[in-house]
Parts: structure tokens; C-alpha cells; sequence
């Protein structure tokens, strides 16, 4: 595999040309270059360069100076149809970072030896220059197919993820960190000192779980030892970004690994108590033969494929947040373990936690959903028609469907109640779920009746007896209304 094709891989390229026509150094660097050595199309590009922020902004029409006082600079540029920004950075050497987050202070080099020394892991600390890659890999047919496309010769049409990186690709790399022998030898190394790089942005301590996990890398002894010693640190992290770096490890298809890391390092503890909590809760074996709590929800973390959901993920993570908090031992022989108000407790822990991360209020209310509802598949079989299409009113219903999967695969591995409910609802047509009304308030003013608050029941009443198949037109529904309310005259008031 070259560099896969892409607009991001093109523009990146077409940058990097014109910066090097220019007589400045340029190379592709960071996570793209880690992710073409591991075998995996990268979702973006970014290119390191000597030349300084003002000359990159007057080099390219359309720029942004999201970072200009850091050496960082957007360019945007479109290509085959599509719209690209790339980030360049400009080689520098950072000064202290009393905020532990950004330097005070940055100094430009030419040395992008010097550069890579501020970044934070090893296999983060690549170069790739792509004219080393030998063209020779490529034949003539694909060049000509290629031409003015848009894309380099040196772009791969296709990826091959998980392939090992060619020896040309390994020989197109500028290591001065040692990052090309980590990455052989599976190995999450900050560069030079971690103390130093933890203490220049803390959020790095939790960057390096997610690697190790999202690769299944182990974290090097010294780097594992210095974010056990500054875990408590990470409180200093702004909420946002803490929140998204738990997000993408809860959706990039290693959440179990990334928490037991969390958990083994001690980071866990400072950013998410309330599942550290789970650690030790017993739960009653007949149900639960799995173990405690935290065993239960790192089984269902297990079942997260990447790309899922983040409402799922966070839901998967905190449907049972409330049970610690519930925990009985049984009370005596022939009784068991109970977590009575377990969902309900849940439900406010996990409000807090979503407040505290600053979700939106369209993400917490999912999750909270989410955390409410799981317990209810238990009774789906014996719900009344009304009762179960209004279950299956539930927005985003599927994420309901897929957390009851993974609860009921990390417990007793019963799915009697998922098969029920998901055959009910993808067999249900959708009109059946949410049907027409029958009956506005409209139609009560019509009939005579004065707006009340007697309309809301009344108006409820004809919604259940239609859910319940017993009425199906307007005559109907005003016949019911007349004779379930016979007290309330055409005022809206009881008589």
C-alpha cells in the first residue's frame, strides 16, 4: 500500500509540492504517517513544513489562521468535486506550557528534527517525504488513468487495511524518534521524557490509553509509570475535550481495552468516578453469572464495533450506573442480591454525568433514554398493544434493541425478549406505530365541546382505544368520547 486515494491525500500532496517548488521543506506528517505504515487509510493529512505562517498564508488563496500564533495554518483547496482542509504546521520548538495545554511561547526552526521532539508518542512523531516513494511501484497504465484527476502517481487506488507497509514506504520515513521500531514492536512511547510531555498538555495521558488500545499496542513501561503518577492532573482538562477522547474510545472498536487501561492507570477514577464504582458490586449469579457490575459493562463495552453510535456507547457505558448506588444483600436465605430503583437512580447519576461533560441536550437526552429504558424489554410480551407501539415510539428505538442485546449477551445470554421485540417492531408497519389521529381538538370544538383541560384526556382516551385496534374512524372516536365523559359538558368543564 502507497498513499491511498483520496481528496484529503491529494490536496495534501499538491501542497506539499508547491511548498517544496518554493524552496521551503515539506513532509507528511503525524497520524497519517503512522496509520500508512499500519496498513490503514487515514482520515486525514497534515503536512509539517520550514516555511513560516505568513508565508503559507500568502502562498495559498484560501487560508485560515485557526493557529497562527502556534505555527498552524488551514488550507482549503477542492479536489475531484470534493472540499478539503489540510493542516500545516510550521517546525518549531515549544516553550513551557503553564496552562498544560499550550505553550507560552513557540520559537520557528528549520530543523524538523527539532520539530518532532514537542510531539507527544513516538509513533506520532513520523515524517514521510513522498518522493522517496519509488514511482516504479506504480505502473504507466495507472499513471495515464490518473492523470488530471487530481491525485498523485503516487497514490494507491485502493487501500489494503491491515497490509504491513512496503519497504520503499518505510524507506520514505524521517525516524528520529524511534517511532518506526515502536510501531514493529507494538509500543505506545511518549518521546524524550513523559513527565515533560504529560505536563505539557495532561489530555496526552488519556490520548496514550486510546492508542494503546485502538491499536492493541502496549503503553512502554516509563510512559505507563508517569500517567500513574499524574493521573490527577487530568482534572485540569477542559470537560469538551475529556468528553471526546471518551467518546472516540468508546467508538473505535477497543472501548473494553481503553477502560480497563483507564481503570489500570488510574485515570478512570478522575474522570469518570461513578464507573469506577461499579469495580466489586456483586450481582446475583442466577441472573448475572458473569460477576460484579463492572465485569457485566466491560462485556458490553466488548460488543461496540467501531463506528458505533456514540449514544449507544455512552449508553452501553451507564445503563447501570444506578447500581451501586442500590446495591442489597438478600435479606436472608431464599432471597437474593436486589438493585431496587437502580434505573431511576441511574438515570440522575447519569444526568450528572452528561451535564458535567457538557453533552447537548439532544445527545443527553438519548443517553438518558437509553439508561431508562433498558430495563422494559422484560415486559414487552405482556404489554398492551398501546403500551408497546408507544415503546416503539422511542426515538432512535434500534439503539434500544441493540443495548438489550449486548445487556442480555453479557449476562445470562437469554435473547427471548430481543427476538419478541424486534420481531414485533420491524414487522409492525410504521402507520400502525403512529397512526393518524382520529380525533383533533378541532374536532371536539366542532362537536361542540369549549377547550379545556379536559381535551388532553379525552384526547388520550381515543389514542389508546385506537393503538388497541377497538375504534378506527372519527364517528367512532366521538361515540367513545361521549360515553367515557359523560360528566364533561360541551364547556370543557365537569358538570
Amino acid at each position: 500500500m502507497e498513499i491511498p486515494a483520496s481528496p484529503q491525500s491529494a490536496a495534501a500532496l499538491d501542497i506539499l509540492r508547491k511548498l517544496r517548488t518554493e524552496g521551503h521543506q515539506a513532509y507528511l506528517a503525524g497520524g497519517c504517517v503512522r496509520d500508512l505504515l499500519l496498513g490503514r487509510e487515514p482520515k486525514d493529512y497534515d503536512v509539517a513544513t520550514s516555511a513560516t505562517p505568513d508565508i503559507v498564508l500568502d502562498m495559498f488563496p484560501r487560508t485560515f489562521a485557526v493557529g497562527a500564533h502556534f505555527g498552524v495554518v488551514l488550507v482549503s483547496a477542492e479536489f475531484s468535486g470534493a472540499a478539503t482542509l489540510t493542516e500545516i504546521a510550521t517546525f518549531r520548538a515549544d516553550g513551557a506550557y503553564s496552562d498544560g495545554r499550550r505553550p507560552d511561547e513557540v520559537r520557528y526552526t528549520t530543523s524538523a528534527e527539532v520539530d518532532v521532539q514537542r510531539r507527544d508518542f513516538t509513533i506520532n512523531g513520523l515524517l514521510l517525504d513522498p518522493d522517496k516513494i519509488d514511482p516504479e511501484r506504480i505502473d504507466s497504465d495507472q499513471i495515464d488513468r490518473r492523470k488530471g484527476t487530481g491525485f498523485s502517481p503516487y497514490i494507491s487506488p485502493t487501500p489494503q487495511a491491515g497490509a504491513s507497509a512496503p519497504e520503499d514506504l518505510r524507506n520514505a520515513v524521517i525516524d528520529c524518534v524511534g517511532g518506526l521500531a515502536d510501531l514493529d514492536a507494538g509500543l505506545i512511547r511518549a518521546i524524550g521524557n513523559p513527565i515533560l510531555r504529560f505536563d505539557e498538555d495532561h489530555l496526552r495521558m488519556l490520548r496514550a490509553v486510546r492508542f494503546a488500545a485502538r491499536f492493541q499496542f502496549r503503553i512502554d513501561p516509563g510512559t505507563l509509570a508517569a500517567i500513574q503518577s499524574l493521573a490527577r492532573r487530568i482534572e485540569t482538562v477542559s470537560r469538551e475535550r475529556v468528553r471526546d477522547e471518551l467518546t472516540r474510545m468508546l467508538t473505535e472498536g477497543q472501548a473494553r481495552s481503553a477502560f480497563e487501561l483507564l481503570d489500570s492507570t488510574g485515570l478512570l477514577a478522575q474522570v469518570l468516578p461513578e464507573v469506577s464504582r461499579l469495580k466489586g458490586v456483586a450481582q446475583p449469579p442466577q441472573f448475572h453469572p458473569e460477576g460484579d457490575v463492572w465485569t457485566h459493562t466491560l462485556m458490553l463495552l466488548e460488543q461496540l464495533e467501531s463506528g458505533s453510535s456514540m449514544t449507544l456507547a455512552w449508553g452501553a457505558l451507564l445503563h447501570d450506573i444506578g447500581k451501586p448506588a442500590t446495591f442489597q444483600p438478600p435479606s436472608g436465605p431464599g432471597d437474593r442480591i436486589r438493585f431496587n430503583g437502580h434505573v431511576e437512580i441511574g438515570v440522575r447519576i447519569a444526568a450528572d454525568i452528561c451535564r458535567r461533560l457538557r453533552f447537548s441536550n439532544e445527545e443527553t437526552a438519548q443517553i438518558l433514554a437509553l439508561v431508562e429504558n433498558h430495563m422494559r424489554f422484560g415486559d414487552a410480551p405482556r404489554m398492551k398493544a398501546s403500551t408497546l407501539k408507544r415503546f416503539f415510539r422511542l426515538d432512535r428505538f434500534p439503539e434500544h434493541l441493540a443495548l438489550h442485546r449486548m445487556d442480555c449477551r453479557a449476562s445470562s445470554g437469554n435473547l427471548d425478549y430481543y427476538h419478541f421485540a424486534r420481531e414485533r417492531y420491524e414487522s409492525m408497519p410504521p402507520d400502525e406505530v403512529r397512526p393518524t389521529p382520529l380525533l383533533t381538538g378541532r374536532d371536539l370544538i366542532a362537536a361542540g365541546y369549549r377547550p379545556g383541560a379536559a381535551f388532553k384526556t379525552m384526547l388520550h382516551a381515543v389514542e389508546e382505544a385506537q393503538l388497541e385496534g377497538a375504534i378506527r374512524t372519527t364517528e367512532e372516536a366521538l361515540e367513545l368520547v361521549r360515553g367515557q365523559f359523560p360528566g364533561i359538558n360541551h364547556s370543557g368543564k365537569n358538570e
